[in-house]
């Protein structure tokens, strides 16, 4: 490795290469939107991106923008660097969170902007856009703000 790429190595974090069927969902957060698909036929939300419905089997599916209210439904803290960016950065959160949207809808991100003693499972949280990288923005989750209606979906939709 040169000291170039090295450099850039510790600057710049692991870019994921959007592939035909999670374009929308980079581009969707490169805007500020969190989008995820939906079966068309039975209305279930699919997440990670694939291309067809895991509930019906159904091919009809199609991005939409959902909240980006979340509980946290679990989280470790890593504490070993798996590429150069991380080195100085850790230790640090990976969090599993659940969208108010739908039970079972879970996707994998960090907590920002949260004290570590204070990050627990069902905590009430909402997404944020960070610019990580030059051309990089992930969907990220902050603590919601006190007051904010977070929880009210998920048990009701059970």
């Amino acid at each position: 490795m040169t000291m170039t790429e090295r450099a850039t190595a510790l600057n710049t974090p692991p870019v994921p290469v959007p592939t035909a069927i999670t374009e929308f969902f980079w581009e969707g957060v490169r805007s500020g939107e969190l989008r995820i698909l939906r079966c068309q036929a039975c209305e279930y939300f699919v997440h990670y991106p694939r291309p067809l419905c895991n509930k019906c089997g159904s091919t009809d599916l199609a991005p939409e923008r959902v909240s980006g209210r979340a509980i946290v439904y679990s989280y470790t803290w890593a504490v070993q660097a798996f590429h150069p960016y991380f080195k100085d950065r850790v230790p640090y959160n990976v969090a599993v969170v659940e969208l108010v949207e739908q039970a079972g809808l879970r996707m994998t991100t960090n907590i920002v902007d949260c004290p570590p003693e204070a990050l627990r499972t069902g905590m009430e949280v909402q997404v944020v856009f960070r610019q990580v990288g030059p051309e990089l923005v992930l969907p990220l989750f902050r603590p919601a703000p006190v007051g904010t209606p977070v929880s009210a979906s998920n048990e009701e939709k059970r």
